[in-house]
């Protein structure tokens, strides 16, 4: 569908970096795939050459690049190494603008690279005169603000561990989260706003932290107000007295080792308790360099915009950008407020390079009739990144018709267990219909099929065969490992299993087909929900769509459950349409055996439909943890139905 032109490859990171490799080690390295298979082969040399392209800070350079261990979790890169995360982010010091802040209520706020580093460091100081030293947890209930960037940075600048939670987040939610790490300081903002609403902070963060006994200190930052009332939240204080008697300074940046915590993120918690995921200083570090600069083809030019909240991974991903001197776009609100031009209006009047959202959004921009690219110039837009749930072919074809012809369109998969990608951009090669680019460099993906062979063509367990540096440090409360082991490593013998159904394709992508716990298994054929949802979502009746299957006469019958735009009912006709089009396009097997309209579908507060859940409530099991979804009432209009019941 697209194919960089000779001045483009030519330019790239990704150029630059393997002429690098075959310099350093006389090599002749003619393209991405003799890179990627090098890049798997050879770990040591491979993330040396990461670190030292990007010039990352080291206080002590490390003894060994790659240790290996007698398992893939044993395994350590950059053994006896020391760094700062912090001091790495900060280390462009001058007027270039760092951050812009936009939010949909209007404001706008811009921070330097200068002014980031001297706020910082009156944050670093008033943490330091709170106690907070190594290893402690500094916790965010914050939207996605400058605020909370300068002081996750701040945190990891004294080596304590930041954790945060977006403001959207229930009080059984936040403690569910919270409650495990038990953090010193948190950090609230005195509200949001979303969807033309002005939304309190303040009363949910005085219910929890009745129950949050470790908290010694709550700061509040102002946002929807300038001078917030702090009467609800005893002992609290406002964020500006906070750091009042501190100047900026040189910032005493900890030394740490490599491993140490940076990161506690969240499972979406959706079956259980979330699992608290460890992620290490250095191991985030090189990840983040390696896919921001080569995948992405970030650099210091660049204005890079990911839709994102900060309980999202891909908000530790965004401000990751601020390594390679970029600027970084944070938006706080509805997409949608006040239409499907909000988004787009950004990329056009902040010059946006690199434009990063969800497949849902890019469905609904769609869906919505905006053609982005007719309507707001996008001159400098470069890159679209999409994440969160399968990118469908036909999303292919209406962003290089709607937004941009000559734009690197990447799809990329990953998660919070890694804090980073599998399988993303590749700023040097085609772009084809309906795939992730590449396999990202050194992470030795495969697809196995059930009995653990690897597999192409065929669909199966997207799995990573060799050690990472991403790999999680730990889970939190975990001391003997065993439930990290389980999570991943239960499956296939000491390989990592990510829990995505995916194709490896002939020309080295991924398609990734769903998760492969809400994979579908009527007559014992395992199918893909994105397989029936690219089908379903592609016609204009159908706004969006979940699909389970349904225990059912011993065997799995597929339920296919739609949201139907306004004023469209589900009768017979269409539903007759709707399983012809899923015969003609995928296969008898795919074929729900019962189609639902209902009136909304369940999602996590990242955005993303959970099939389990539905799943469990129609088979009259609970949902253990209904504060996780952001809008836990929709599951009840699957409770009970008449329509399950023959």
């Amino acid at each position: 569908m697209w194919k960089p032109d000779p001045d483009r490859v030519a330019q790239a990171n990704m150029t630059a970096f393997r002429k690098h490799v075959n310099n350093r080690h006389g090599l002749d390295l003619a393209d991405y795939k003799q890179l990627y298979d090098w890049s798997v082969n050879e770990p040591a040399e491979f993330w040396h050459d990461v670190a030292e392209y990007a010039g990352v800070i080291f206080r002590r350079p490390p003894d060994r690049m790659f240790t290996p261990g007698p398992t893939m979790r044993e395994s350590r890169f950059f053994t006896g190494a020391t760094l700062n995360f912090a001091e790495n982010l900060l280390r462009r010091r001058d007027d270039h603008s760092a951050i812009v802040f936009r939010n949909e209520a209007g404001h706008r706020a811009q921070w330097s690279y200068h002014e980031l580093y001297g706020e910082v460091s009156r944050v670093a100081q008033g943490l330091r005169g709170l106690g907070v030293e190594s290893g402690d947890r500094v916790a965010g209930f914050l939207p996605n603000m400058p605020h909370t960037v300068i002081a996750m940075l701040a945190t990891s600048a004294l080596g304590a561990i930041w954790s945060s939670c977006s403001p959207d987040f229930g009080v059984r939610g936040v403690l569910d989260r919270f409650g495990q790490i038990e953090p010193k300081v948190l950090l609230t903002a005195d509200g949001y706003f979303y969807n033309g609403k002005q939304i309190d902070s303040l009363h949910r963060a005085h219910d929890f932290l009745a129950e949050l006994d470790s908290v010694e200190r709550v700061i509040v930052v102002p946002h929807v107000s300038e001078r917030p009332d702090l009467a609800e939240l005893e002992g609290a204080v406002a964020y500006e007295q906070f750091v009042s008697g501190h100047r900026p300074r040189e910032i005493e940046f900890a030394e740490l080792p490599f491993d140490h915590p940076l990161y506690i993120m969240y499972s979406s918690g959706t079956t259980g308790l979330p699992k608290s995921i460890v992620h290490g200083q250095g191991r985030t570090l090189v990840q983040h360099v390696k896919e921001l600069a080569l995948h992405t083809d970030l650099g210091p030019g660049d204005t890079i915009l990911y839709f994102t909240t900060c309980g999202w991974m891909m908000w530790n991903w965004l401000v990751s950008s601020l390594v390679l001197g970029a600027t970084v776009v944070l938006y706080d609100g509805a997409p949608f407020h006040p239409d499907g031009h909000t988004l787009w209006s950004v990329a056009e009047e902040e010059g946006i390079t690199v434009f990063g959202t969800s497949a849902k959004y890019l469905s609904a921009v769609e869906k919505a009739g905006v053609r982005p690219g007719d309507e707001h110039d996008l001159s400098e837009l470069k890159s679209v990144l999409s994440t969160g749930s399968p990118l469908m072919p036909e999303q292919y074809d209406w962003v290089y018709d709607a937004v941009k012809r000559d734009l690197q369109l990447s799809s990329i998969s990953g998660g919070t267990d890694i804090v980073s990608c599998f399988a993303l951009g590749n700023p040097v090669a085609p772009v084809y219909r309906g795939e992730l680019q590449a396999r990202g460099l050194g992470m030795a993906v495969h697809v196995f099929d059930d009995e653990g062979n690897p597999v192409r063509g065929e669909r199966g367990e997207l799995v990573c065969t060799e050690p990472f540096p991403a790999m999680p440090v730990s889970f939190w409360n975990d001391p003997d490992g065993e439930r990290y082991r389980r999570a991943y490593f239960d499956r296939f013998e000491d390989v990592w299993t990510h829990g995505d159904f995916a194709i490896l394709t002939e020309h080295d992508g991924l398609i990734i087909l769903g998760r492969s716990d809400a994979v579908l298994n009527p007559g014992g054929v395992r199918i893909g929900t994105a397989e029936i949802y690219r089908i379903v979502e592609n016609m204009d009746e159908v706004v969006e769509a979940i699909c389970v299957g349904q225990d059912w006469e011993g065997d799995v019958r597929v339920v296919l459950f739609l949201r139907l735009r306004d004023g469209v009912v589900l009768e017979d006709e269409l539903r007759g349409r709707i399983r012809d089009e899923i015969r003609a396009e995928a296969t008898p097997r795919h074929v729900p055996a019962k189609i639902i309209q209902v009136a909304d579908i369940p999602r996590t507060i990242s955005g993303k439909i959970t099939e389990l859940a539905v799943r469990d409530i129609v088979h009259g099991r609970e949902v253990e943890n209904r504060d996780a979804l952001a809008n836990p009432d929709a599951l009840d209009l699957y409770r009970d139905l008449q329509e399950l019941k023959s």
